[in-house]
């Protein structure tokens, strides 16, 4: 991603075997289809890897999120409220046991 600069940038390994991994950066220009300068990727992942959740942009797809198999559009106001809503989406999957 030529000159783009880490934001955040890290994994954990629960105790139960799920994993997070988050990644943000900051480009010099946005991407095609996205108002903002950000790049991000921030995943879940359960202990058998049949449920995840997903937020993330690409190139001429924009802002989406993934929970479970479905896609739907994510409307990103800024990288706290990313990060929160990816933390939120953890939460309520891991209260009701699974993702639907």
């Amino acid at each position: 991603m030529g000159n783009a600069q880490p934001v955040l940038s890290f994994r954990r390994d629960l105790p139960n075997g799920d994993i997070i991994q988050v990644a943000v950066w900051l480009l010099p220009e946005p991407l095609p289809d996205s108002p903002h300068r950000y790049k991000y990727r921030l995943h879940y992942q359960n202990t058998d890897g049949s449920d995840y959740i997903r937020y993330d942009n690409e190139r001429g797809k924009g802002d989406h999120r993934h929970i479970g198999g479905v896609e739907k559009p994510y409307h990103f106001e800024s990288v706290k409220k990313l990060a929160q809503d990816f933390y939120a989406a953890i939460k309520q999957a891991r209260m009701t046991g699974g993702i639907e």
